[in-house]
């Protein structure tokens, strides 16, 4: 019989997510800020248009506008104008005439097609087609791309540079989104030691605060660095009351196990609550979620791949909850094992891999390396992760894994 966990009380990773969306509940506080500072918030009210994109039938490239039915049984009209871009035609064109048009211009009134350049030849003041269009050719129409009073970006949304363009192209200067948040980020342990700092006996270079504070950036948060804090409940109560009442999210590394120094569960259990904090994940089965004062808080643990791990598989949909998204699971891919891949049953398993495709094609996976919690190699060298299901076991070469891209 399979065990669904390799020790007991550990929380499925889904329903911890589950849980943790429950109870997380999204800033409100929004600010009026300028489209070209907007790239990475997140929208707090829809985006309506004003205007029909585009705002007139244009020509879709550069050639000749006329009228399609002028060329039925004729491939020759009068040349009696010019329309650019921003510089129309402003006289009607008659029965027989055309006018050169080049892309992105006004269809002027009378004109409803276009041929292209390509297909005609200009001869004394007149234009000879050498193909018949359809009604409509070639010709963009008002309101194609977004019509007025659309909704163009809905409310949550993260601005990429793709939606920024969009709603530049309805003319708005200033969009309203929601504040970003504040993020505290605590480092706990007496052996850690900040880079360029000389070891001492047992230390080791403290590294989770770079990394997360490298992810954070991807989110709309301040982070707020509150440093390394030793293992002293006291100092470490002091810290964490500070953090709990400035900001949004706190994280912390390290002191969620049951060694003897690890206060973190105990400080938490005074100043706010833990809802859980064992999870069926591997890497990071001391992840903890709770209250710390005003702010939401998730406990990491220390080994760097495992903070690294929880961060991007459970603390991600806590911020997108928080800022205001709609969480979206990462989407997953299937490749095919290309060895064996070790696995105990008990706690889905985020093992660090490398994929590629072979010389037919074929989309392989296989680990990189060692996979210890504390080989941060093994995510810093892969381009993917091995989702690795809670109740299955080794997997064999040949066989599909579920792979998460960096």
């Amino acid at each position: 019989m399979i065990e669904t966990c390799d020790s007991p009380g550990l929380l499925p990773i889904q329903s911890a997510i589950y849980t943790m969306l429950k109870q997380v509940h999204p800033i409100l506080e929004s600010e009026q800020i300028e489209l070209e500072d907007s790239l990475g918030r997140v929208l707090a009210v829809d985006v309506e248009s004003n205007i029909n994109v585009p705002p007139n039938d244009n020509s879709a490239m550069d050639g000749y506008a006329m009228r399609c039915e002028d060329l039925i049984g004729n491939n020759t009209l009068q040349l009696v104008g010019t329309a650019l871009a921003g510089a129309p035609f402003r006289q009607k064109v008659l029965p027989g005439q055309c006018i050169r048009i080049m892309t992105g211009a006004v269809i002027p009134q009378g004109a409803d097609s276009v041929v292209m350049q390509e297909n005609t030849e200009t001869k004394d003041g007149f234009v000879i087609f050498k193909q018949i269009p359809e009604f409509g050719n070639s010709v963009r129409k008002a309101g194609e791309d977004i019509q007025q009073g659309m909704v163009v970006v809905t409310k949550g949304t993260k601005l990429t540079p793709a939606y920024l363009a969009l709603i530049a192209s309805v003319g708005m200067a200033e969009i309203s989104v929601i504040r970003n948040l504040k993020v505290g980020l605590i480092a706990t342990g007496d052996e850690l030691t900040p880079p360029g700092q000389a070891l001492t006996d047992g230390a080791i270079y403290e590294s989770n605060r770079y990394a997360l504070t490298a992810l954070l950036k991807t989110f709309p948060v301040v982070v707020f660095d509150f440093g390394i804090v030793k293992d002293n409940k006291d100092d470490l109560k002091a810290v964490f009351e500070q953090a709990g009442s400035h900001c949004d999210l706190v994280l912390s590394c390290g002191g969620v196990s049951v060694g003897d120094a690890d206060y973190v569960k105990e400080i938490l259990d005074d100043l706010g609550s833990i809802n859980f904090w064992k999870v069926a994940i591997k890497p990071g089965k001391p992840f903890a979620f709770g209250q710390l004062g005003k702010a939401c808080f998730c406990g990491l643990p220390g080994n760097p791949v495992s903070s690294y791990v929880t961060f991007e598989q459970l603390v991600t949909p806590v911020l997108q909850k928080l800022s205001g998204q709609t969480y979206r699971p990462t989407p997953h891919f299937v490749a095919k094992a290309a060895c064996l891949i070790k696995k105990r049953p008990g706690r889905a398993d985020y093992q660090r891999g490398i994929f590629y495709r072979d010389g037919q094609g074929e989309l392989l996976v296989k680990p990189n390396g060692k996979q210890g919690s504390g080989i941060m190699s093994s995510i810093a060298n892969a381009n993917c992760y091995m989702v690795l299901e809670q109740d299955t076991g080794d997997v064999q070469v040949g066989e599909n894994v579920n792979i998460q891209p960096f």
